[in-house]
């Protein structure tokens, strides 16, 4: 089956989008590829596709466990056989979903960076027929990215055993200096990395400088109709804006990744089926969303980096129809922004605190852990050593950075179950225990595979059918697991924190001096960024988006807030260059007054040349001084 009947079966699309043919074909022909697609480029299909066309499993490497279950739900649905391995599944669940990756049929793996380390999966790795391997976010493997994951330089050691198997690099958000980063690290046989335009002509940006934000908000609702996302900072700023929305007669709901599983979905759920208007979230919100019709993304806060920021607004106007983008800003968000990039470097003392306080909270001896998952209630956890939340998320993702340890986003893992005797000792228990033979015969017809594999069950579901409680469903699966008959790992929808190495003294934690200061300098730049998009006045909105991820030539949109004001100049882009940069170079030599500057500008009225003074003084590139003088701001 060809790449285009592929599609067609498992998606029921007719033709590729733009580039997404060309990076099939290159991995095809055996290529390392690095594709670069804005965010909803659809880049899963660019290695699903290739994947399906060949002989063996895809290994696909994603540090986003949600991400991770979306698209093996979405695969599963297409009757493509796929799984995932990641935190929170125990020992067994793990062996038992390598050996079906080895003599099963399963198309796909999705696994986490860090997985890739243990050596569990090297030995089964070095079974596997694999076709490609994929690596997702790959802009985590770069120091310049704005999430750099260590556990992704160890990505590239896969090439030892599996040397002519091509790698396929994804991301949405990449910088030049990454974009060659991501191919060095990974050891591409030879650069080729294909990309699309970021520019995104449907979608307007606007910086809005405002101090009353909520009204504010609610007039661009009444203007904008249509779906909408509004991004904030904390989990309480989630539901103050979503409830102040309610009370003005907006359709409202609010969303973190503190949440239940059930709450999660059934928001989510309520907003992609347009039930709920407007969705109030944190940035755990959009990630594998593919919800096209957004017509308005709004953030209330500053975004730590540009790469963020342009994810986030992307998420609006997928469809391709006209969508906007809009930052509310005021001046003490600037002071905010500094603060929490200070924060966010603690101090390499209380760093190393931070972990013998885990060790003390789990109980973990010197040298044990190694591989373990841990589920780790951080507000409990705070509340028992005296900690804050935000100091303590901050020192464990030190720690992620040197390689210690990796706290996983919250995410829901269901319950699961595996008989762990023969159908002949099953019967035999049953026989001999009247009290549970009903409920075992429930649960064999309710789930299959149960003797071969970890299966999903639901305890609420089991205890309607049973007539029973949850809770007596629970005491009975724990009861069975206690004899050894089955299986039993509960539901959680605590982060699972994962230690990448054994635990160690508090002494012998090493936190290096130089990856501190370079990861701070890297941090402040990306601030910078963000500052200079939110505060200009003079610059294209898009302009500085595509010249922030390497594109030079390009043109000022015409429909960001920047450009609106352009437009009512009346002037020609070629006009406005011609008059602004003549300014420049006669303003940089010498200081004149006003009446001076016009008689030196040439090839264009004088009418003209005033609009464009009087642009620029109120853009803030042109101040008068004392004398009276213009003189141009460097």
């Amino acid at each position: 089956m060809d790449i285009h009947q592929l599609l067609l079966k498992y998606w029921g699309h007719k033709a590729f989008r733009p580039l997404q043919e060309d990076i099939i074909n290159s991995v095809l022909e055996g290529k390392d590829t690095l594709a670069l697609l804005p965010t909803g480029g659809g880049k899963s299909i660019c290695f699903q596709v290739p994947a399906l066309v060949k002989e063996g499993i895809c290994i696909v490497v994603s540090p986003l466990i949600a991400l991770m279950k979306d698209q093996v739900e979405n695969l599963l649905k297409r009757d493509i056989k796929a799984v995932a391995i990641y935190s929170g599944m125990n020992k067994r669940e793990i062996d038992i979903t390598f050996d079906n990756c080895i003599y099963g049929n399963i198309k796909f793996l999705y696994i986490s960076p860090e997985r890739i380390e243990t050596e569990i999966f090297k030995e089964r790795f070095r079974k596997m027929n694999v076709n490609l391997i994929a690596v997702d976010e790959s802009h985590c493997i770069s120091q310049w990215g704005y999430d750099f994951r260590p556990s992704y330089l160890n990505i590239a050691k896969l090439r030892v055993e599996k040397p002519t198997v091509p790698f396929l690099a994804l991301t949405a958000t990449a910088t030049p200096e990454v974009v060659i980063d991501i191919q060095k690290q990974l050891e591409f046989k030879k650069e080729n990395a294909l990309q699309i335009s970021f520019e995104r002509k449907n979608l307007a940006y606007a910086v809005l400088h405002e101090e009353d934000k909520l009204n504010r908000l609610l007039k661009i609702l009444k203007k904008v109709p249509g779906t909408a996302i509004i991004y904030v900072r904390s989990r309480k700023k989630t539901k103050e804006v979503a409830s102040f929305l309610i009370k003005n007669g907006v359709s409202a709901d609010y969303y973190h990744a503190g949440l239940t599983n059930e709450e999660r979905n059934k928001k989510q759920s309520n907003w992609v089926n347009n039930i709920t208007r407007i969705i109030v979230s944190t940035n755990a919100f959009g990630m594998g969303i593919d919800k096209a019709s957004v017509r308005l993304v709004v953030h209330l806060d500053l975004p730590d980096s540009l790469e963020a920021y342009f994810q986030e607004a992307g998420r609006a106007g997928r469809d391709e129809q006209k969508a906007y983008a809009v930052l509310l800003f005021e001046k003490a968000d600037r002071l905010d922004l500094e603060k929490r990039i200070i924060d966010s470097f603690p101090k390499i003392e209380v760093i190393k605190n931070v972990y013998q306080a885990l060790a003390n909270y789990f109980q973990i001896p010197i040298g044990a852990a190694l591989n373990e998952s841990y589920s780790l209630n951080i507000s409990e956890f705070c509340k028992q050593y005296n900690l804050q939340v935000y100091s303590v998320f901050t020192c464990l993702k030190f720690l992620e950075k040197e390689n210690y340890l990796i706290l996983s986003e919250t995410s829901y893992n269901p319950s699961r179950i595996k008989i762990e005797v023969t159908k002949d000792e099953l019967y035999e228990f049953q026989v001999k225990n009247d009290k549970f033979d009903f409920f075992l015969k429930t649960i064999l017809r309710s789930y299959s595979g149960l003797f071969e594999n970890f299966v999903k069950i639901d305890e609420f579901e089991l205890a309607k059918r049973l007539n029973s409680s949850q809770e007596k469903i629970v005491k009975a699966l724990q009861y069975l697991s206690h004899l050894k008959m089955i299986s039993y790992i509960e539901q959680t929808n605590l982060p699972q924190l994962t230690y990448l190495t054994e635990r160690l003294n508090t002494n012998d934690v090493q936190i290096s001096v130089q990856h501190y200061r370079d990861r701070k300098e890297i941090a402040i730049k990306k601030m910078e960024s963000v500052i200079y998009f939110a505060t200009t006045k003079h610059k294209c909105r898009s302009e500085i988006l595509l010249n922030y991820f390497g594109e030079k030539d390009v043109y000022r949109c015409g429909v960001c807030d920047v450009c609106l004001e352009r437009n009512k100049l009346e002037l020609s882009d070629i006009e406005f260059s011609l008059v602004s940069n003549q300014i420049k170079k006669i303003l940089t030599q010498e200081n004149l007054p006003i009446t001076q500057l016009i008689e030196k500008i040439a090839g264009i009225r004088d009418d003209k040349k005033i609009k464009v003074i009087q642009w620029l003084l109120e853009n803030d590139k042109l101040k008068t001084n004392t004398d009276n003088l213009l003189e141009w701001r460097k």
